[in-house]
């Protein structure tokens, strides 16, 4: 009895040491029983700094870890571990490698959503009833890019300097620098060439602006009904004594072709200068 009881406790201690080993193992291995976890796949263009259990954050919280990196001829391909189980994501979805701070720090991967709130009752990453075109599931690959950092802003910094320098932009934009302003100093010396102009043109237009008036003036009063009446009744008139002044000129004409009646009025004439003389004798006598 005592013996069997010994061999008992002897089995379950083997056996709980395999049990032991192979959760352990399991446990290293990333393996869980019974766990909520599900996965990702990444893929960069450049994954410096990643390294495995490298965390994983979404919107700052941390939300799992890289499991595995593996290189190809085409891609850093990144395997990742979310253990938030309810974490539901809409698509589309990225994973952005960038370090803890703009001075540098560990590398992290953000993963960042730019669709629409998914409803509360939307499935769960791992369900079967997950809809990979509207949200990110279990097992899903996701584009993955990386984040700005002062290493990556002063190497595009140096390239736009070495393009810069080959392409001679300073010694070209001296030049055009120069030219502007010499463009300038004679565009200003046309200026004042046109305000001279203008200067002389101004008398002119300040008689023209005159004369516009003054016809403007004329235009009005020939509107007038008042004004168009009197040049008639005066175009009338004028037209009248032009013909008595003929009437009278054509008798005029008339008689100082006769020469009695010019000898008649020489006489009349003489006769009145010899009575004035007489009855004015002092006054003409002067």
């Amino acid at each position: 009895m005592r013996r069997s009881v010994r061999d008992a406790i002897v089995g379950f201690t083997v056996l709980g040491g395999l049990v032991g080993f192979a959760a352990t193992g399991m446990w290293m291995r990333g393996i869980r029983l019974g766990s909520s976890e599900w996965r990702l796949t990444a893929n960069f263009n450049d994954a410096s700094g990643l390294a495995e259990r490298s965390p994983v954050t979404y919107r700052g919280i941390l939300v799992g870890s890289v499991r595995s990196i593996k290189v190809t001829s085409s891609a850093v391909v990144a395997e990742l571990e979310i253990t938030k189980g309810d974490l539901r994501l809409p698509l589309p979805v990225t994973a952005t490698i960038g370090s803890a701070s703009l001075l540098g720090g560990d590398a992290q991967v953000s993963l960042m959503s730019r669709g629409k709130p998914l409803p509360e009752n939307a499935p769960l990453p791992k369900a079967v009833t997950c809809q990979p075109k509207a949200q990110l599931c279990d097992g899903a690959t996701v584009m993955g890019q990386e984040a700005s950092s002062i290493t990556t802003v002063t190497e595009t910094l140096q390239e736009l300097l070495t393009q810069a320098k080959a392409e001679k932009l300073i010694p070209n934009a001296a030049a055009s620098m120069e030219q502007i302003d010499e463009t300038a100093k004679s565009f200003e010396a046309l200026t004042v060439q046109l305000q001279a102009e203008l200067l002389k043109v101004d008398p002119v237009l300040r008689n023209l602006q005159a004369a516009t008036a003054h016809a403007n003036n004329i235009v009005a009063s020939l509107d007038n009904p008042e004004t168009l009446t009197s040049l008639q009744q005066t175009a009338t008139n004028a037209a009248e004594l032009t013909a008595k002044l003929d009437a009278v000129g054509g008798d005029v004409e008339t008689l100082t072709s006769d020469p009695a009646f010019m000898d008649g009025l020489r006489n009349v004439t003489i006769g009145l200068g010899a009575l004035f003389s007489e009855v004015y004798p002092a006054q003409t006598s002067r």
